[in-house]
């Protein structure tokens, strides 16, 4: 019984603690900038219908820090618009970082 119970709390704790935290949003004061050792070579397009997407700044939350990531190509999504990440300004916060995301058109 004492197994079972601590099994319902372990599994209630885990769905908690996963809506927590994609609701969560990370602010920051100062939004980061492209670090300056980082040199941006876009390669040749690998495969027709591909997209490149710039490197951004990625939410870690290991390191709860933003991590730099490299530019990559993408595949085209069919009746869609890649729209690219974005910092957006929290009034009286700071910004916080808008992933890249498939819009349809």
């Amino acid at each position: 019984m004492k197994k079972l119970l601590a099994t319902q709390v372990l599994i209630l704790s885990l769905i908690l603690g996963g809506f927590a935290e994609s609701n969560a949003q990370v602010i920051v004061k100062v939004k980061p900038v492209r670090p300056a050792h980082v040199v941006v070579v876009k390669p040749a397009k690998a495969r027709p219908n591909h997209i490149w997407v710039a490197g951004h700044w990625k939410w870690d939350k290991r390191k709860n820090a933003y991590v730099w990531v490299d530019g990559y190509y993408l595949k085209q999504r069919r009746g869609y618009k890649y729209m690219a990440g974005e910092w957006v300004v929290v009034p009286a916060k700071g910004y916080k970082w808008v992933p890249g995301r498939w819009v349809r058109v």
